[in-house]
């Protein structure tokens, strides 16, 4: 009777151990499971694009977050009068990161940058000086973003840096189909005037001490805009110059003797006020 006993109360107590680790594993297998159904934080994914008008073929960039699902509003980035380099990139992966489809603009055509501020300013003054192909590149790029497929379409914005900031207040006063239109250091002074066709928001973001932006331009640009009876704010950031967004501009203004500076605390509040922009139109 004993060995019985002893029999059984072995039995049991392998029992009792097998059915804790079961239990253990099953709950190591579900905590697995958790893991991988735990949605992660943005995955920004940056690819090359080229596209073309008639007489210019464009290389230019789009961003996105691949961790998004569902289409969700676009933006075009237009560049400084350096070109397309590396900084409006980094700004397309910020706006990617926020969950938007931003397209880093090429306005120049084939990637053509800027070494010396003499080039820069031929190059954009180019641009400026022929707005019909400046228009048939801008539209280009437009297509570009309305096409891809993570895109809504019925939800597009611009922004742009010095002469791109130029160039999509340009493109806001000739009529595109744009929500909204953030520039940041950018002159006001433009090819083509705001009517009551603009259907834009727009947001301009100067330094208060930029000598690029003459105080009588800034007068005769809120005039026609209030005019045109537009939806627009312009602020300027006291002790900022020109550039302020960029974090490369000092070394450059110290090198081509230019006031160019970057300020952090500009640079991140014009970035806030972007996004409540976008947060009011989307």
């Amino acid at each position: 009777m004993m060995k019985k006993t002893s029999s059984l109360i072995k039995l049991l107590t392998m029992l009792l151990i097998i059915t804790a680790c079961n239990s253990g594993q099953k709950q190591e297998e579900k905590s697995t499971e958790n893991e991988v159904a735990t949605p992660s934080g943005p995955k920004v994914e940056g690819n090359e694009v080229s596209y073309a008008t008639d007489s210019t073929q464009m290389n230019g960039y789009i961003a996105f977050d691949a961790n998004k699902e569902g289409k969700r509003p676009g933006v075009l980035v237009v560049h400084e009068w350096w070109g397309h380099n590396d900084y409006v990139r980094k700004r397309a992966d910020m706006l990617a990161e926020l969950g938007y489809v931003a397209l880093a603009v090429d306005m120049y055509g084939d990637g053509k940058q800027a070494a010396h501020p003499e080039d820069a300013g031929k190059f954009s003054s180019q641009v400026i000086a022929n707005m019909d192909e400046a228009k048939a590149r801008f539209e280009s790029a437009m297509e570009v973003l309305k096409n891809n497929p993570n895109v809504d379409t019925d939800k597009i914005a611009a922004i742009g840096y010095c002469f791109g900031g130029s160039v999509v207040l340009t493109m806001a006063n000739a009529g595109y189909d744009l929500d909204a239109v953030a520039a940041f250091h950018s002159g006001v002074q433009l090819p083509i005037q705001p009517t009551d066709q603009v259907t834009s928001k727009v947001l301009v973001q100067n330094g208060a001490d930029d000598p690029f932006i003459s105080p009588e331009s800034v007068d005769a640009f809120k005039s026609s805009m209030e005019s045109a009876g537009v939806d627009y704010e312009y602020i300027d950031y006291p002790s900022a110059v020109h550039a302020f967004t960029n974090p490369g501009a000092t070394e450059l203004g110290k090198k081509f003797e230019l006031p160019l500076a970057y300020q952090k605390e500009a640079d991140e509040a014009s970035w806030n006020k972007m996004q409540e922009l976008f947060n009011s139109v989307f």
